[in-house]
């Protein structure tokens, strides 16, 4: 009868005849307890069964690539996966690049619960890659795993807008993105993943899937319910089960919306370049209102103040980068990236600003002069559609072109006139007193559209699904109820009453400075709002 190694009392180690007590004890070191046996022997057969049973056979072939399989069936929500992910891959604290939510449905008497694991699906079509302004993403020909390049990366977090699945994470303390990459070291080496390796269930696998019939799957929104629909990026990741599951399941947090984060150099960068714009735009169609002594006195004034508010806003926008330093590789990713676009359009702007202004205060004829003024206002245009394009390629909602379009648009036009009212204020004639009287007239009408394309929104509180417009107008109404009622709140003074007041016959420059710096805060505010009242359907997570 043996005595099992736990149950022996501990004793004094015993020494062997004619051996040194320093010799007894080194040689017991060497020794495995029985829990180390156990654990060795256990990973021997683990280790072979683990890598037949949860790692292809042959590597993917022509149209084909690696991709997480998920069996829902097996997954206990253990998080395992997250801590072994956290530790394999050094991550900084409170980061993380695999999550484990769950999705509930069912009735009150068969209620349904389901835990769902979920990282980087490295898409077929990874919007992530494609919209990045310095080429800081790449997708390996050979095994279809989309990774991050982190020396490359700007910290411009464009990526966390585009993917749809809030995959790529920002940490603040490196300036940089970074995300799954399955472990691509590992798998070169014949190694399964740390997530894989580390789930007790088995319920992660790594799996060769044919990009055709991903793409196929797709069409059909074969994917996760009450997530973004996979035909935006294609996502490789399979979930199966074997229970069918009940028609209202949803994710956990599917009714849980919380504000964005607001992204305040943005939101300045955003209007302070829509209102340079405008108001390069209306000193070039006013212009031809002005004699041209009358021009030639305000122009320099116009248009050093339209640069000015340019030049301000271009420098907010590189405190959104985390790695302001290598902001010159932001043209990179001119031939895909909206962002790019966008850089380099209003790097001409400013550009060609700067050259406009002073030709107002050099002698140049006039013709030459209004040609470049125009070259200005049709680059900066061009420069706001970019913007609005940004958005728009995220496939969201409450960022769609004929959303965002008519918001940044219609705050060139608004600050533009405003802008353009105070320049002739300064000037008190005849001639201005009826150009401020009409500009002014121009401004309510221009806030009055953009007002009530702004609270349009609210009518989609009576949607019947709960869809991401709707999200948006209950943040709208609830958490940022404040920032909504300021925001047009100051749209009323300064866009509506105190223009109407200038337009009445009190054309005084402190109100028209006023009608400004109101609407130019309340740009603001609707630009905060643009950012935090963005609530888009992502992957599964826990409940708030």
């Amino acid at each position: 009868m043996t005595t099992d190694v736990l149950d022996r009392p501990i004793s004094a180690p015993r020494r062997t005849l004619h051996l040194p007590l320093i010799d007894h004890y080194l040689r017991e070191q060497q020794e495995l307890t029985a829990v180390e046996r156990f654990a060795r022997a256990h990973d021997e057969v683990a280790d072979l069964r683990r890598y037949r049973e949860l790692m292809p056979a042959t590597p993917p072939a022509e149209g084909q690539q690696y991709a997480f399989e998920v069996d829902l069936d097996k997954c206990s929500g253990c998080k395992a996966c997250v801590t072994a992910c956290h530790s394999l891959n050094g991550l900084d604290e409170g980061e993380t690049w695999r999550v484990v939510g769950l999705l509930h449905g069912g009735t009150l008497k068969a209620p349904v619960m389901q835990s769902v694991t979920s990282a980087c699906h490295h898409c077929v079509d990874p919007a992530c890659l494609s919209g990045c302004p310095v080429a800081a993403y790449e997708k390996d020909p050979l095994t279809g795993i989309v990774k991050h390049l982190d020396d490359q990366c700007i910290g411009c977090q464009y990526c966390t807008f585009t993917c749809p699945y809030e995959v790529p994470q920002y940490n603040a303390k490196r300036g940089i993105v970074r995300k799954c990459d399955m472990c691509s070291g590992r798998l070169s080496a014949g190694e399964a993943p740390a997530c894989v390796q580390a789930c007790p269930t088995e319920a992660i696998r790594i799996t060769v899937i044919d990009k055709r019939q991903a793409l196929e799957d797709a069409q059909g929104d074969a994917f996760l319910p009450g997530t973004p629909s996979p035909a935006i990026t294609v996502p490789t990741t399979v979930y199966k089960t074997e229970r069918p599951p009940p028609r209202n399941l949803l994710p956990a947090d599917f009714y849980s919306v919380a504000p964005a984060h607001r992204h305040w150099p943005l939101v300045i960068m955003l209007v302070l370049t829509q209102a340079s714009v405008g108001a390069f735009v209306a000193d070039a169609a006013i212009g031809r209102a002005l004699a041209e002594g009358l021009r030639a006195s305000l122009a320099p004034a116009h248009a050093f103040a339209a640069l000015a508010i340019g030049v301000a806003a271009l420098g907010a926008s590189v405190f959104h980068l985390g790695r302001p330093l290598y902001a010159f590789r932001a043209v990179i990713g001119l031939r895909t990236s909206w962002m790019s676009r966008e850089i380099v359009a209003f790097g001409l702007f400013a550009v060609l600003a700067m050259a406009y202004a002073a030709t107002t205060l050099l002698d140049v004829a006039p013709d030459l002069r209004e040609a470049l003024g125009g070259s200005v206002a049709l680059v900066g245009v061009i420069g706001i559609g970019c913007s609005a394009l940004i958005y728009h390629a995220t496939r969201r909602a409450w960022w769609t072109f004929s959303v965002t379009g008519f918001k940044f648009f219609m705050t060139a036009v608004v600050l533009g006139l405003a802008t353009s009212t105070v320049t002739l204020s300064v000037a008190g004639t005849e001639i201005t007193s009826d150009l401020v009287a009409t500009l002014s007239r121009l401004v309510v009408i221009a806030s009055v559209i953009k007002a009530l394309g702004e609270l349009s929104v609210l009518l989609h509180l009576r949607d019947k699904r709960y869809t991401e417009l709707r999200r948006s107008a209950v943040l709208m109404t609830r958490d940022l109820r404040r920032w909504t009622v300021a925001r047009f709140v100051a749209l009323a003074t300064g866009g509506i009453a105190l223009p109407l007041a200038l337009a009445a016959g009190h054309r005084s420059l402190g109100v028209a400075i006023a009608s400004l710096v109101l609407l130019l805060i309340g740009e603001l505010a609707e630009r905060a709002l643009f950012f935090a009242a963005a609530s888009a359907p992502g992957m599964p997570k826990g409940l708030r």
